[in-house]
């Protein structure tokens, strides 16, 4: 029975990793509806800074901030979020992948790339293809912690502002639903007019300005830049936590699967000893 006890061993080596992915499975479900009431949360916040910041755009026509202008450079620059951990299916294969294909655009018109990587997966890959990464931020934990956004973030804007950067996109996950899951690459800078858009139908803002125009629409314009890389980095977590669920769940279906073709086949292995046997008997006795 060799044979037999080597099928058990699978049979328990197979339990033991069903009850992993189980445990996996339920852990993730707890932090993604976590991470979904941060995603959602965070939703107000940012479309309430882009009304604020259009309105006053459409208010100062005098002054155009640098984010809202286009240059010559030729540097393209990207935001990558991806995750710290895998096991989450093909969802960071799923954003890498746009992402080379807009890398190899960027190639082929003879510019080169610059990048923030803000995740470990992304910061592996852009190192192995060859891309310059000026700033990175990994280990970020279960919930977007806005501090260690910024000065990665900051690296990429202020390069823009100098005209060294042509333009910067942010490539992540959006989160549609549980079950579905978005790779999305958008373009961050310069600020477009369908995104700088505010509601048509409130009527104009008249504001008092402190200390000048200038300055308000300065520092909201850049907040309003953080809130779009912070919004993409919590829609990534929401995002991952869903693949993940999704992921654990079909890893401990298909456990079960495979524990129940292998005690099919441990059964027939030792029924076909136990008749083996049988036989053996009956025909010792017969000859006796």
């Amino acid at each position: 029975m060799a044979a037999g006890k080597e099928i058990r061993g699978k049979i328990k080596s197979v339990e033991n990793t069903k009850k992993i992915t189980k445990a996996m499975e339920m852990v993730a479900a707890s932090k993604m509806r976590k991470a979904q009431d941060r995603m959602r949360a965070a939703r107000p916040y940012s479309d309430k800074i882009r009304n604020i910041a259009a309105n006053l755009s459409e208010a100062n026509p005098e002054y155009t901030h640098p984010f809202m202008e286009s240059n010559d450079a030729k540097d393209t620059g990207f935001i990558v979020v991806t995750t710290d951990k895998g096991l989450c299916g093909g969802m960071n294969t799923n954003v890498l992948r746009i992402l080379t294909a807009r890398l190899k655009e960027i190639q082929a018109a003879g510019s080169d790339a610059q990048a923030v990587a803000i995740g470990n997966k992304g910061l592996g890959f852009l190192n192995r293809v060859g891309v310059k990464v000026v700033a990175h931020a990994t280990q970020l934990g279960d919930k977007p912690h806005l501090d260690k956004l910024i000065g990665p973030v900051k690296v990429l804007l202020d390069a823009y502002s100098e005209g060294k950067i042509k333009t910067v996109y942010i490539c992540y996950t959006r989160f549609i639903n549980t079950m579905k899951q978005e790779a999305v690459v958008e373009q961050l800078l310069p600020l477009t007019a369908e995104r700088m858009q505010g509601d048509k139908n409130q009527h104009g803002w008249d504001y008092i300005y402190e200390p000048d125009a200038q300055s308000v629409i300065d520092d909201l314009l850049v907040r309003y830049v953080e809130a779009l890389v912070f919004q993409a980095v919590a829609e990534n977590m929401a995002s991952e936590q869903s693949a993940r669920m999704v992921a654990m769940k079909s890893a401990t279906d298909n456990a079960g699967s495979v524990i129940g073709e292998l005690k099919l086949i441990y059964n027939k292995t030792r029924q076909a000893a136990i008749t083996k046997e049988l036989s053996e008997i009956v025909a010792g006795a017969a000859a006796v």
